[in-house]
């Protein structure tokens, strides 16, 4: 009989304030590095094999860590995904092949989700990872493994999950009503009517006005908002 083994793959979410889109981190390898005159890439989810001395949550914080060098960051347990055949493809065979004495074994991954705020933290590739690309999710190409479903269903609990506590993770820690109704609008994939979005996120418990306005921009300054359980 064959082995099983366990993996950990990351769908690492941030909010571009500037571009007003919803981001998910990818990472692009070389589909054989050891071979200098194949410079064949290809791009995938932060993952990698759980060891045998860890528990869940610990592999996902190093694979994070160890293809990104993102730490201490939102990190949620979302899903397993263990199609027999997921990573059977040519194309991920040839990758494999490279790493995995046996590239061929059925390999069960569990799907994590992390929230970063794009502004405070600065990935960077490592191990196995030669860059790091922040891709709007409205325009991810072809994915390594079932990476591209995983994305998915990583964006549909985001969407089922979206509260004030997975708001704070993807807002700066002050933030206008537009920007929140951008989120939503933008996570949700659908358009609110501005009046009656305003007057729901006044009323909710959560959220907190501040004495401060918007600095350094054309137009009339907008008020700050918060999260109650925010420092």
């Amino acid at each position: 009989m064959s082995k099983i083994n366990v993996s950990i793959d990351c769908v690492i979410f941030g909010f571009d304030n500037e571009e007003k889109k919803l981001k998910v981190l990818l990472i692009e390898k070389l589909v054989n590095p050891y071979d200098k005159k194949n410079l064949n890439r290809q791009l995938a989810l932060p993952g990698d094999l759980i060891r045998l001395e860890e528990d869940i949550d610990t592999s996902a914080k190093r694979v994070l860590y160890s293809l990104t060098k993102l730490n201490d960051v939102y990190l949620r347990q979302f899903q397993t995904f263990g199609d027999p055949k997921r990573v059977q493809a040519s194309k991920d065979q040839e990758w494999l092949k490279n790493f995995r004495q046996e590239p061929s074994e059925r390999v069960i991954t569990i799907g994590y989700i992390s929230l970063v705020r794009m502004e405070d933290y600065i990935p960077s590739p490592s191990y196995f990872a030669d860059r790091v690309i922040w891709e709007d999710v409205q325009e991810i190409p072809l994915l390594a493994f079932d990476h591209n479903d995983i994305v998915e269903n990583g964006l549909k609990f985001l969407r089922h999950e979206l509260n004030h506590e997975v708001m704070s993770e993807l807002l700066p820690r002050k933030f206008t009503l537009s920007q929140l109704q951008e989120l939503h609008e933008i996570v949700l994939d659908q358009k609110f009517d501005k009046r009656n979005f305003r007057k729901q996120a006044k009323n909710n418990e959560a959220l907190k006005v501040t004495n401060e306005k918007q600095k350094g921009v054309s137009h009339k300054p907008a008020r700050l908002y918060t999260f109650k359980d925010l420092n």
